[in-house]
């Protein structure tokens, strides 16, 4: 009997807290959408009453559409270069036990140890002691350096679930090197190189600290605009593009998971 009144505690205990955290994450979410549809002139919730006037004045913010299509640019950058150094990097350290492959790996993590803004001054110094004026260029490159290790990391648990025998059998039938990673190492890990790329894409075109210091001033990213408006007059239309952004996040998530398993490849 106190057994089963110690296991039904428990498992009571741990369903109060997931409910709280589930709120946690999901209730600022919601009021953001709740109110973006306001029909009054100030972030209010909940809001005197509803309506799309945001959501067309958005047709008329260029700025904000300016600092998105940089946001883009960069990320998508980022991304590109992301996946190819992040694959090949995974690749090397997957196939290698040797202490160097372990140092290797560190030495691509750290970017998410280090703290983000330290990060970001650290990078900002490095490429003035090169020379090297802020611009569209330092800004991808900061971008891909905080980028890479998701697609590391995401790379080596693909290739940790390959079966080596597949490699095996693939050079006993007289297959080079390149078409056995063509033909079968590609295809098996291109899953987990896509959900590496989604993380690192999403990472970059929501990355404040780094943008904050390595962009120039003709270089407005999304993230730091928004927080400027919201700073300086708590515009609406912050909210309507917050819920632009939350629905085309969740979107890509639902494509994701549709063709890679994303949930999956986090577990």
């Amino acid at each position: 009997m106190r057994r089963d009144w110690e296991a039904f505690s428990f498992h009571l205990a741990i369903g109060v807290i997931a409910v709280l955290a589930l709120i946690l994450l999901v209730a600022p979410t919601a009021i953001v959408l709740i109110v973006s549809f306001t029909s009054g002139f100030s972030l209010r919730f909940p809001p005197p009453g509803y309506s799309l006037r945001w959501y067309v004045a958005l047709w008329d913010a260029w700025q904000l559409h300016f600092a998105a299509m940089n946001s883009l640019k960069v990320a998508a950058w980022a991304t590109f270069l992301s996946v190819v150094l992040g694959t090949l990097a995974g690749l090397g350290i997957s196939r290698s036990s040797r202490l160097s492959a372990k140092l290797m790996d560190g030495l691509f993590m750290s970017p998410l140890i280090l703290p983000a803004l330290a990060f970001g001054l650290s990078s900002l110094m490095f490429f003035s002691a090169l020379g090297l004026p802020v611009s569209p260029l330092t800004l991808i490159i900061g971008h891909t350096v905080v980028c890479v290790p998701y697609v590391v990391r995401n790379t080596v648990a693909a290739l940790s679930q390959l079966d080596p025998t597949l490699l095996e059998c693939s050079a006993s039938l007289g297959a080079g090197k390149v078409y056995t990673f063509r033909r079968i190492t590609l295809p098996l890990i291109r899953p987990g190189i896509l959900a590496g790329g989604f993380i690192a894409f999403m990472s970059s075109f929501d990355n404040v600290p780094v943008s904050l210091f390595l962009r120039d001033a003709a270089t407005d990213m999304l993230p730091i605009r928004m927080w400027q408006d919201l700073e300086g007059k708590l515009d609406v239309t912050i909210a309507a593009l917050s819920g632009v952004l939350i629905v085309f996040t969740i979107a890509l998530i639902m494509v994701m998971e549709r063709f890679t398993g994303l949930s999956r490849r986090l577990a």
